[in-house]
Formats: C-alpha cells, structure tokens, sequence
C-alpha cells in the first residue's frame, strides 16, 4: 500500500533550490492541491524571475515565463482569453512585491480570478542576498550590512494588510511551511485558493512565509528558527480577508 507518493502534477526533474530552501515544499503543496481538485489538464502557471524562475521545469501543466514582476498582468490575460482554465502564479518578494508591486494591486483591485502563491523570505534570493521590500527592520543583508535602517530606507511592505483594503480581493491569507503543523495549513489555504477560482471567487493571494539560508547565512535549521522567531511575528499568520465567509456571515 502506498502512503506517500509524488504528486502527478509535480514533474521528475530535479529541483535546483539551495539545500534547505522551503520552496521545495510550496512546490509540493501547490501540485497536491491540483492533483486532488482533479484540474491538471486545464491549469497553466506563470513562472515570474527569481529563485522560482525554472517553475515551469517542476509541474506538469502548462507553463508561461513572465518578465520580471510582470506574472499577474500575463495570467490576466491567460485567464480572460480562456476563462475555463485554472491559473496560477508563483513569484517571489522581489518580484511580486517590488517591480511587480502595481501589476499585483490593480489585478487584485479589478477582482481578477486568478490565483497568486507569493513566496515571501524577506531577501533577494537569486540575485545574491540584497534588501528586498520585504527585509525586516535591522535584517543584514547584501545592501544592508548594519542592517535595514528604517529611517533611510522606509519599513518592509506587508502585502496581504495592504491588499485587504481593496474591494476586488476576495481571499488573503499568510501561511509558513516552518514546521508540520503550518505546512498543513498552507496546504488548505493553496487549495482553497484554487478552489476560489474554480467557483468563480475572484481573487486570491496566499503568502507564505519561507526561508533562504543560503542568503540569510544559516544552517537550514537555524533559518525554520529564524522564521519562527522573527518573521512570523512581524509578518502575522492567518486570514486577511475571505469575502465567501463575509458573504455567510
């Protein structure tokens, strides 16, 4: 009897993420979740530029590269020539949140039906450890060796407080993949998420809180603590809107 398998949307190919890397993980996460909403043969995925550039060598369902920041805008105009697909985009914090800041908002403001994994480590991963967007204050990093100093650079942008405000987003939620109990967790969130935009929800954006310890100079230990102990607090977990159970309520 089979009690753990590989997903059949997750390809063979060999991920190239740095040893301790979590986006192995959401990987997994994102392919079950299509693999038990049964939407292989219909969902395509947009790849955005980063750590998560080579996505589309990891699911067997159609793939689409995006310019840089530009994943929301392509899945746009995926799902309105084809409204009967299931899309999908998978972009880290630097893109979604820096370059592709106004591609995300004025998707999620028009109520697009689409659905955003917004991977967010709070670092350039790809690029060699800069500041990002998403760097918290006093985070070291490549451009911030005394650390993120807000008085000169501002404070990190907290994406799913700030797309709550938008009337066209209908379900916002941050999870983190640090340890079991959030991994499952962020899996009912993905799945809801797909599930949104198969019954016609609207938009939808999970944010999961992830680790690099290449970039943060950790061991992958060190780093599922770092997360634990200093993202997740600035970066709170849980539902930041759901319009389906306002709509109940």
């Amino acid at each position: 009897m089979i009690v753990f398998d590989k997903p059949h949307a997750l390809s063979d190919a060999p991920l190239h993420y740095c040893p301790g890397c979590t986006h192995g993980i959401i990987h997994r996460l994102v392919a079950e979740a299509i693999d038990e909403l049964g939407i292989e043969g219909r969902t395509v995925g947009v790849a955005s530029v980063g750590c998560s550039v080579l996505a589309y060598n990891y699911f067997n369902t159609d793939m689409i590269q995006a310019a840089h920041g530009r994943a929301p805008a392509v899945a746009t105009g995926c799902k309105r020539a084809n409204p009967e697909n299931i899309v999908f985009t998978y972009q880290g914090d630097g893109d979604l949140a820096a370059i592709g800041t106004a591609e995300t908002v004025h998707a999620a403001a028009r109520g697009e039906n689409i659905t955003i994994i917004f991977v967010n480590n709070a670092i350039y991963g790809m690029t060699g450890g800069q500041m990002a967007p998403t760097s918290l204050p006093g985070q070291v990093t490549q451009t911030s060796p005394y650390g993120r100093d807000v008085k000169t650079v501002g404070y990190p942008v907290k994406v799913c407080e700030m797309l709550s405000q938008l009337d066209g987003a209908a379900y916002l939620e941050r999870v983190a993949v640090n340890n079991v109990k959030n991994i499952k967790a962020a899996k009912k969130a993905i799945k809801k998420a797909f599930e949104n935009q198969i019954n016609g929800k609207g938009f939808s954006l999970i944010e999961v809180i992830s680790t690099c310890p290449t970039n943060w100079g950790m061991t992958p230990e060190k780093a599922l603590q770092w997360a634990e102990d200093n993202m997740i607090p600035y970066y709170p977990l849980g539902v930041y809107k759901d319009k389906t159970k306002e709509a109940e309520a």
